[in-house]
């Protein structure tokens, strides 16, 4: 059986688990429990170790979608799960103190995986109304990683319409960026 991993990453209260549930033909697999760092997010309970997902696209093959503690303190979990993962889903909430901050904390925390394989950002509460434009987010972006084949969309995590094109939308980086390899490869 051929299996895929997929990381949905991204601070506290951004929609992981939410986004795994939108999309899983599985029960979701949770371990949540009370949040009691209520100051940081006021949010009643939080992801303790992971969330766990399947989809099948075929008898033979498999997706399974993790989604992991937002907080720094699980951090050793991260490095575990990015050995085996071939993308992340990395979930902003525009709502946040500094989503900016946050876009590029979890990039640089995850930077070894963007290294190898691919992503996408999900943009979480977005409005338009508020906060930075996606504009900034992506200059940010470039700013960090120039060239990166990233994209970022906006993504409601209840609607697995939205789930399955930030999905579709990785697949399609992961595809790009090997193709641009293999030309590189081919040109030297």
């Amino acid at each position: 059986m051929s299996e895929h991993v997929i990381l949905f990453t991204g601070p506290m209260g951004a929609g992981k688990t939410t986004a795994i549930r939108a999309i899983s033909e599985i029960s979701v697999v949770t371990t949540e429990a009370d949040n009691t760092d209520r100051e940081a997010f006021d949010k009643a309970t939080t992801t303790v170790a992971l969330d766990y997902g399947e989809i099948a696209l075929s008898d033979e093959e498999k997706v399974r979608l993790y989604g992991i503690p937002g907080q720094r303190r699980f951090e050793f979990m991260w490095r575990i799960l990015c050995e085996r993962a071939m993308g992340m889903v990395l979930l902003i909430n525009h709502d946040a103190r500094d989503p900016l901050g946050d876009m590029m904390e979890y990039l640089s925390a995850f930077s070894q995986l963007l290294a190898k394989s691919g992503a996408v950002i999900g943009i979480t509460r977005w409005s338009p109304a508020s906060g930075p434009s996606m504009i900034d987010y992506a200059d940010a972006l470039e700013r960090a990683y120039p060239g990166a084949l990233v994209p970022i969309l906006e993504l409601d995590p209840r609607d697995s319409a939205d789930v399955r094109l930030a999905l579709l939308s990785l697949v399609a980086s992961i595809d790009a960026r090997a193709m641009f390899e293999r030309s590189e490869v081919g040109a030297v």
